[in-house]
């Protein structure tokens, strides 16, 4: 055999079942710990996330009741400017009815007066005769 072929003689000793144990238990915890940590990393990160965004959804919560009051503001003022212009309309159509009443009135009368006017030519005429 040559010397390259020759087996690897170890110089430390076989570890022992509690040093293997020991061993373990580290590379465990030391697992667990890197794992949890990074785990309790990320979760933290995402609570603060939550907690912001909870913030700033409150704050949009108040802006967004804020501005419907204010929107409601605003709809009874166009309400009043409409009701106002409604109220304008028929009391223009109303004096417009009372105006052509009016002028229905005023032809009757017209017509009224232009025959009696007629009527007393008539008797006038009628009594020159006789």
């Amino acid at each position: 055999m040559s010397a390259s072929a020759l087996p690897i003689q170890s110089t430390h000793a076989a570890p022992t079942p509690q040093q293997v144990d020991e061993a373990r238990t580290a590379f465990t915890a030391s697992l667990l710990s890197t794992g949890t940590s990074t785990v309790q990393s990320d979760l933290q990160a995402r609570a603060g996330d939550l907690h912001a965004n909870a913030a700033a959804i409150d704050k949009q919560e108040q802006e967004l009741l804020k501005e419907t009051k204010n929107l409601g503001k605003e709809s009874a003022k166009w309400q009043k400017l409409a009701d106002d212009g409604a109220r304008g309309v028929k009391e223009t159509g109303d004096v417009q009815n009372w105006a052509e009443m009016l002028e229905r009135d005023l032809c009757v009368l017209e017509d009224t007066m232009a025959m009696a006017e007629e009527g007393g030519a008539t008797a006038s005429a009628l009594n020159g005769r006789q």
